[in-house]
C-alpha cells in the first residue's frame, strides 16, 4: 500500500510546503482538495492546464505522485447539473494532463446522508462518463452521505457498470452514519474499490468529534487488514478536515503521526 495526505489537512500551506512535507515526512502522494485559499483547483496559477508540465517534473524529482483530484462536484441536484458537470469535466482533464488516475466526486453534499436525487445522480454520471474514458480518467463515487449505505452504493455502481466508475472508501462514514462494519462495506464494494480515505471519530452529545487514528473508536485497522488481505495496492489517504475545522490539530503533529501508525 502507498500513503498520502489531502490538502484539507493544510489549508495554509504553499504548494512548495506541500510538497517539501511530503517528501521529508516520507509520504507517497499527495491527494489534491483545493490548494491555499482557493478549492476550485483548475483556477489556481500553479495548476492550470498550461502550466502542469512543471508539477509533474517537481513530483518526478521528488518521487511522488498525485493519486487523486477531489471536486466539490455535487451530482444529487437536477437543478445544479449544469454546475456540477462543468467541474467534473474541468477536473476531468487536468487530471488526464497530470497523468492522475482518478477524480473524485459525490452522489450526496455532506458526510451524513442527506435528500438526493437518485435519477439526476445517473443522469449527471452518464453525461460526463463518455469523458473520462476517453481521457483515461477514473472517476470515484465516495461513500459519503446516502451512498455511505454499502448496499445503496454497490445499486449504483451495478447499474452504471462503467469501467470509468469506482468507489473511494471513506472508511470513516459507513460505520458512522450507517453503523456498518468494514467486512460488510468490503464484501459490498471490495470489486469497485480504487481509493481509500482514512479518520478517526468519537460520538459526543450526538455529535461527530474527529481524532487522531487511535483515539477515536473507528474500526479502521480492521479494514486495511481487509483491503490488504484482499491484494489491495492504492493509497490510504489521511483526509484530515481541517480546512473545514479550524479546532483540529495542526498538520505537523497529524501528519506524522498518520504515517508512524500506518507503517506500524
Amino acid at each position: 500500500m502507498k500513503y498520502g495526505f489531502s490538502t484539507l489537512v493544510c489549508p495554509g500551506w504553499s504548494w512548495e510546503d506541500v510538497l517539501t512535507s511530503a517528501s521529508d515526512l516520507g509520504f507517497d502522494g499527495i491527494e489534491l482538495r483545493g490548494l491555499g485559499k482557493e478549492i476550485y483547483l483548475p483556477k489556481t496559477a500553479r495548476f492550470a492546464l498550461d502550466a502542469v508540465d512543471s508539477v509533474k517534473t517537481e513530483l518526478n524529482r521528488l518521487n511522488l505522485t498525485i493519486p487523486c483530484l477531489a471536486t466539490g462536484a455535487f451530482l444529487f441536484d437536477a437543478s445544479l447539473s449544469e454546475a456540477a458537470q462543468k467541474e467534473t469535466i474541468d477536473y476531468i482533464h487536468l487530471a488526464a494532463k497530470l497523468g492522475v488516475p482518478y477524480v473524485r466526486i459525490l452522489g450526496d453534499r455532506d458526510p451524513a446522508p442527506g435528500y438526493v436525487d437518485e435519477v439526476a445522480v445517473l443522469n449527471n454520471l452518464h453525461a460526463v462518463l463518455p469523458l473520462a474514458q476517453e481521457k483515461g480518467v477514473t472517476l470515484l463515487i465516495e461513500t459519503n452521505g446516502i451512498y455511505a449505505d454499502s448496499t445503496k452504493l454497490k445499486e449504483l455502481m451495478t447499474s452504471v457498470d462503467s469501467e470509468a466508475l469506482g468507489v473511494l472508501w471513506d472508511i470513516h462514514h459507513p460505520f458512522r452514519y450507517f453503523g456498518e462494519q468494514p467486512d460488510d462495506t468490503y464484501n459490498n464494494l471490495a470489486p469497485f474499490i480504487r481509493h481509500i480515505h482514512l479518520k478517526d471519530s468519537v460520538m459526543t452529545d450526538g455529535k461527530i468529534e474527529y481524532r487522531m487514528l487511535g483515539f477515536g473508536d473507528v474500526p479502521y485497522w480492521e479494514a486495511i487488514d481487509l483491503l490488504e488481505k484482499g491484494g489491495y495496492d492504492g493509497f490510504i489517504v489521511l483526509e484530515w478536515v481541517k480546512r473545514w475545522n479550524m479546532y483540529l490539530e495542526e498538520p505537523g503533529i497529524v501528519l506524522p503521526h498518520f504515517l508512524s501508525m500506518m507503517k506500524e
